[in-house]
């Protein structure tokens, strides 16, 4: 059984364990609401862009002179997954649910006889994937000195892919990132940005003549499209993960004063026994003389 000291030094770091776990999670509440109001932000504008691509791209899929952002290498035998995650800790399960998938989907590809490549934006992510996935790791983007996320960001990612798109080193792109909702429901996902997915209803009701040719406006529009969604992927990734931390350190300082509560009920009755054994020896002793 812990001495009466013992307790109270436990009390005693519990307690700054539960300011720093609160300070953590005021400084999230902060951080969410400019990261949330970006994410939102950047929403529509994103929308807009693949509502553009996707006519666009229907109109000239299967030609010969689609771009081959579009069009493809013509095999899916490579694939690269670019897994974007946090450079920090501390924000519950945000981190490895986006794992979780980017791993599910490397494994279903590698058993159907298929190349993985996996490039990861983010620490934590990077960590986590090299214990069972770390021959297939062929690049990381360091993210850890940006305060904020910015276009600029985007463009170093998506510069970096299009260089192995070119070298002719993946077939198929990735991104893998989670999507916020709310402060309590991040979800994680997958999307696929080269070459470009063209849902089937897309250009159904193109009522649009283009100048320059569909072909010449898409090989400058596409390049756009994937940094946009890159942006956008991490403008989503910024507010889940200041979402989720807030969450976490929410739970961790209820945690913690649930844990005060009760191990300040452990100490008081600890001290009132060691009082009442030494009551009781003082009175035998009393009474012995």
């Amino acid at each position: 059984m812990p001495s009466l000291k013992d307790l109270k030094n436990r009390i005693g770091s519990v307690k700054s364990t539960r300011k720093i776990t609160k300070a953590m999670q005021m400084v999230a509440a902060a951080k969410l609401r400019r990261a949330q109001d970006a994410a939102e932000a950047a929403r529509p504008y994103a929308e807009k862009m693949a509502d553009v691509v996707n006519g666009l791209a229907a109109s000239v899929a299967g030609s010969d002179t689609a771009p081959k952002l579009l069009a493809g290498t013509g095999s899916d035998q490579t694939h690269l997954l670019v897994v974007m995650t946090a450079e920090r800790g501390l924000c519950g399960g945000f981190n490895s649910s986006i794992v979780k998938i980017a791993r599910y989907r490397a494994e279903k590809l590698v058993s159907e006889g298929k190349t993985v490549k996996i490039l990861t934006v983010g620490k934590k992510g990077r960590e986590q994937l090299k214990r069972d996935l770390g021959a297939h790791l062929v690049g990381h983007i360091d993210l850890s000195e940006v305060k904020r996320v910015g276009y600029e960001n985007a463009s170093d990612i998506s510069k970096k892919i299009f260089e192995m798109f070119d070298a002719g080193e993946f077939d198929v792109a990735t991104i893998f990132f989670n999507r916020f909702e709310s402060v309590i429901s991040q979800v994680p996902t997958p999307r696929q940005i080269i070459p470009a997915e063209v849902p089937e209803e897309a250009g159904a009701e193109m009522l649009y003549e283009y100048e320059p040719s569909e072909e010449a406006i898409l090989a400058d529009l596409l390049p756009r499209s994937v940094t946009t969604q890159i942006f956008t992927a991490l403008l989503e990734n910024a507010a889940s993960e200041q979402g989720a931390r807030m969450s976490a350190m929410d739970n961790a300082t209820r945690n913690a004063g649930d844990m005060i509560d009760r191990l300040t009920i452990q100490y008081n009755r600890s001290r009132q026994a060691a009082i009442t054994k030494e009551l009781i020896e003082i009175i035998s002793g009393a009474e012995a003389l």
